[in-house]
Formats: C-alpha cells, structure tokens, sequence
C-alpha cells in the first residue's frame, strides 16, 4: 500500500516578493575572457549504457505528484498527460522505484510562479476557464488551439512546476545526486505568454532555484523542438549556457533556434543552437551530442546541469521527423550522467504516447543503473504497447536522412568555434541572494508499505 504524506502549509499565503529575472544575481557582474562517425546499433547502445550502470551509482530521486495525469488538453488535441500515467506504472511496474527516493511534490505557489512569470499573466492563467468569454486577453497571452484553455489548467501548471522546483532545491542541498520528473520539462513558456502546448516554464523556474546555490547551470535540451523559452529567458546571462539540439528550417515550429543565435551582452556565446534537419539517425545525433556536449562541460564548468529529454525526437513520432531510437536518446541520457555533475532531468514533448512511456522508462533505468528486461511489465495500460509489449520497440519510420556528414560537421566547428569565446567562465561571487519562496515547506517522501 502506498501512503503519501504532504506539506500541511502546501497551499499557505506568502507575502508577494519581487520578480526573481529583475533580481542582482540573475547575471554576473564579471567580464568573461574572449580569446566520420562509426554506426551506432541499437545492440551497441543497450551494451554502453549496461557498461556505464555498471561503474556509477547516484543517489537518484523521483517526482510525481499526484493526479497530474489527470488532466486533458481536449479530445484532438496531440499533448496527452495520460503519457505520464503510463509512463509512472512502467517504471513502478519494473521496480525502479526501489532504487529512488520517490515524492509526491506539493504544488508550486502564485509566487514561485512569479519569479519568471509576469503577474498579469499568472492572474489570467489562475482565472481563466472553459466557460470565459473570448476577450483581448486571450491573443494577449496567446490562448488559441495550440495553447487552449481546459478544466483545471492552472492547477495542472502548479502540480508540474512544484516537482521541478521540489527536484531542484533538493540537488541544491546535496541530498540527491540526480532528480527526474518527467511531468516538467515544458520549454517553450515565456514570461508574458503561453506557447508550445506549455503555459508555466517549469525549466526556468528550476534553473534559477539552483542558481541560488550554483554559480553556472548548463540546460541542454534533446526535444526535437527548439528550446525558445528556456533560451529567451537566459539571452543576457552568462551564467547560464543553453544548448538546445533540434529541428530546423521549413517554418518548423517555433521557427527559432538557427545556430547564429548566441546570445547578447554578457549573454553573448552563452547560447548554443545545433539546427538539425529531418531524418537524423542514432549514429549522426549520439556523435554529434558527445562531440558538443563533452567541450561544453569542460570549458563552461557547470556546477548543474539540468536535461530537457522530449520524446517527439524519437522515430514515429505524431509531431516529429527523426529516427532516433529509445536506446540512441538513452545514450544521450548515459553520456551526461556519465560526468558526475549534478542532474536534474525533465520531460518535455512526445506525442506517440506509447514510446514516450518507453523512452522515459529505459531513461530511468539508465540513471538509476539499473539493467531491466525487454519484456514490459504486466500494467492496466497494456493494451497500447500491444502486439508485442516490449520496451525497446524498432521505431522504423525511416525518414529519409537530411543531415549530411559534411553538414553536420561544419555545425561542431561553429559550436567548438563559439566555446573559445567562453574561455574562463565566470567566477560568481554571490553577495545577493534572491529570497527562498519555499519556506520552510519539505516535501515528504512516499512511503512504501509492504
């Protein structure tokens, strides 16, 4: 039996505070100096991923909150939270939970909110309802069929956001070594408006709660989907660097991420695009991730790293045109862990419910170290991993590779190019410290009763 315990003060009033993006510590005040890959068989992932498990052994910590399945955008709609429901009873289902600290978060507050988001839109956000008239307000704040208004909208944002800021203050305080939730990741929210299916960015929220202990975060995003707002909200800052691996070009949604953004003032080379094109397979996207990834670490030398794993890169995707396997976005997982730096690893899209579940499940047995069968555990949602009800499922769309080696090559040496102009990263002395809107809240762990 399960009993989860939550904070009594969950829904407690806060006195209002300022706007943690306004706040002295946001940027650092320094000046920074300015000075042909092999085949990758889905075979040879599994066995690298099973060698790295086998050497390392983090703490590792769950979020889940409760009921955040629950919710439904509308009946055509491509995002589905019923994804997180199938993903949660597979990893349960193959006892990974044994392996983890497992919390049921509480929400997030207006306030907590606010630290990214304005409070005219978090007022439209808390009030807004299927039955509201049509008003200015909602082009204002970009309500329309990709972002519609639903039943229980607002408390869905609080219930994904507090697990990410629940994971994030826990890495903080050395508690964890890795922290998953997989309901967050929503990266295309922007200060003043929803977009993307996202209306709070929990991603910004959780990286400026670890900049509260950390001096530099690195957010590296895998969605096959630019990550925009995460990228806007850090434009100007240094001590954050943005790498965000994505489709690119023929007016493919949200139409940013060219890799000659990089950033402005202290922001500048600070953000790094790689703009892919349709068709990317494991051995060409597993390489180029390591080939950027790697210099990244070691030049920007983050104290935090958070990871946005979106599954609409994966191959047969409803919205996507990549043909990456659940091992090839695994391995991507494997290689950051792999560096021993505090982890925060989130959702993001993927709209073929069934490989989502897969994907985020083998993922979490990746960064537990965990080896688990190809045989999916017997869950009442076992009718949509039918006929075979495996976990490594060929996702043969075979898109037709569009992403020359020569092509993919010039990117790495724009990367690497832009990675000299980071020489010496900023050293932060953090004399200002922004408030700590969680109070004295702990979020409790779920017990498991036998």
């Amino acid at each position: 039996m399960v009993v989860l315990e939550f904070a009594a003060a969950a829904n407690a009033e806060k006195p209002t505070l300022p706007t943690f993006s306004s706040a002295p510590f946001f940027y650092d005040r320094t000046k920074t100096g300015s000075d042909g890959a092999p085949e990758l068989t889905q075979g040879a992932l599994l066995a690298d991923a099973k060698h790295t498990q086998a050497h390392t052994n983090p703490s590792v910590s769950y979020y889940f909150p409760v009921g955040v399945s629950d919710y439904h955008y509308g009946e055509r709609h491509p995002m589905k939270p019923a994804r997180l429901a199938l993903t949660n009873r597979l990893v349960h289902g193959y006892g990974l939970h044994k392996y983890m600290d497992v919390y049921s978060p509480r929400w997030a507050t207006r306030e907590e909110l606010e630290m990214f988001h304005d409070s005219d839109y978090v007022d439209f956000l808390s009030t807004v309802n299927p039955s509201t008239p049509l008003s200015a307000a909602f082009t204002r704040f970009n309500f329309a069929d990709d972002c519609p208004v639903f039943d229980g909208m607002y408390d869905f944002c609080r219930a994904y956001s507090g697990a990410s800021l629940a994971a994030a203050r826990r890495l903080a305080a050395g508690t964890t070594d890795v922290a998953i939730n997989w309901t967050g990741g929503l990266h295309h929210a922007k200060k003043f408006e929803a977009s993307g299916f996202c209306y709070i960015n929990d991603i910004v929220l959780a990286i400026l709660e670890l900049l509260r202990t950390y001096p530099r975060v690195l957010y590296i995003d895998i969605d096959i989907h630019h990550g925009d707002g995460v990228q806007e909200a850090f434009y100007t800052s240094n001590r954050v660097l943005t790498v965000s691996f994505h489709k690119y070009g023929n007016d493919f949604f949200p139409c940013t991420g060219d890799i000659s953004e990089v950033g402005i003032g202290l922001g500048k080379h600070f953000c790094l695009n790689v703009p892919l094109q349709d068709g990317i397979d494991d051995s060409a996207y597993v390489s180029l991730f390591k080939s950027v990834i790697e210099p990244c670490i070691y030049t920007f030398r983050p104290g935090a790293i958070v990871l946005q794993c979106g599954a609409d890169s994966l191959g047969l995707d409803r919205l996507g045109c990549f043909n990456l396997s659940i091992a090839g976005h695994g391995e991507c997982v494997a290689f950051t862990k792999a560096f021993g730096i505090p982890l925060l690893v989130l959702g993001g899209g993927g709209y073929t419910i069934r490989n989502v579940a897969r994907c985020w499940t083998y993922e979490t047995s990746v960064l537990t170290g965990t080896q688990v069968p190809d045989d999916l555990p017997n869950t009442p949602y076992d009718a949509f991993f039918a006929p075979t009800h495996r976990l490594h499922e060929p996702l043969l769309a075979r898109v037709e590779n569009q992403n020359p080696r020569s092509s993919l090559e010039r990117i790495r040496v724009q990367i690497l190019e832009q990675l000299r102009y980071m020489h010496g990263a900023p050293s932060v002395q953090m004399h200002e410290l922004p408030p700590d809107l969680a109070g004295g809240w702990v979020d409790e762990p779920v017990k498991e009763e036998e």
